[in-house]
């Protein structure tokens, strides 16, 4: 898994669809960990913000199934599109969820209809042997 340079509080924020002073709160109350620079400024981990991810995808639990499970299935996992591969009909999309991976082989054609992308949030949805890719 390839090394990600902290983000800065506003990207965070943009990552996980929440305002800067909720990510700055957060940092205040040690509710998402932070490491500062030599002048003095917060720098939030990838990992801090995979973390929290899932839980800030709308504001309340509701909005979140609302927007997220518009499918059946039950057993979703939200993270962020480390890689696309595609080649020919096949494209191979890897999720990072927390500090696991989960590769799903979908077509080419829905990874180029869903335009999925490096960094984009994502969902992969698991059905009994088949692992779905939702972009989110």
């Amino acid at each position: 898994m390839p090394h990600l340079p902290p983000l800065t509080p506003r990207e965070a924020a943009l990552q996980l669809h929440v305002s800067l002073p909720t990510v700055k709160q957060w940092i205040y109350r040690k509710r998402i960990r932070s490491v500062k620079t030599a002048g003095g400024h917060h720098r939030i981990p990838q990992s801090e913000v995979d973390r929290l991810l899932f839980r800030t995808r709308g504001r309340s639990a509701g909005e979140r199934r609302a927007k997220i499970r518009r499918v059946s299935g039950r057993n979703q996992l939200v993270g962020r599109i480390e890689e696309v591969r595609i080649s020919g009909l096949m494209a191979e999309v890897t999720l990072s969820i927390g500090d696991q991976q989960i590769t799903s082989i979908i077509t080419s054609r829905s990874a180029r209809e869903m335009q999925l992308k490096t960094g984009q949030t994502a969902a992969a949805l698991i059905k009994s042997t088949e692992v779905l890719i939702l972009r989110v």
